[in-house]
């Protein structure tokens, strides 16, 4: 008799993880490279900025894997808003590692259209930083709420 494979789902088995690959890590690497400039300028900027986006990209990164957990076991889930909010205040790197290796929000296109813009707000800030905030001041002008 031949036994057939049996296949599971993604989410089937509780070990079941991704990976994060090489170019994970060098995407990470290089969307981090504009924020880290940015923050090199203020004096301790780097040490601080760097301390407090460890510790919440980690909340973040456990506040994909609770939510996770939560959607295995069928309970009350973490509203996808208040994961967002976590990206925006500076866990977006966690959230980034969260997606690939927990393979959690990381199918919903609405989702991670939200999840990019905020990874872009990022960027565009450090960068504008970077140029002595050229565009926001542009954009106020522009507005009649700022003026040289």
């Amino acid at each position: 008799m031949e036994q057939k494979e049996q296949r599971r789902s993604p989410g089937a088995n509780s070990r079941d993880r991704g990976r994060i690959t090489l170019a994970n890590i060098l995407l990470l690497a290089a969307l981090l490279v504009l924020p880290l400039l940015a923050l090199q300028r203020f004096s301790n900027g780097l040490l601080r900025g760097s301390i407090y986006a460890v510790v919440t990209s980690g909340i973040t990164y456990l506040a994909y894997g609770w939510d996770k957990q939560q959607a295995r076991e069928k309970q009350w889930r973490m509203p996808e808003a208040k994961l967002h909010i976590m990206e925006l205040i500076g866990g977006w790197p966690g959230a980034f590692l969260a997606q690939r290796r927990l393979r959690h929000k990381c199918s919903k296109v609405s989702y991670l259209v939200v999840f990019w813009l905020i990874v872009l707000a990022y960027q565009l800030a450090a960068f504008d930083s970077l140029q002595e905030w050229k565009w926001v001041r542009a954009a106020l002008e522009a507005t009649g709420k700022f003026s040289k």
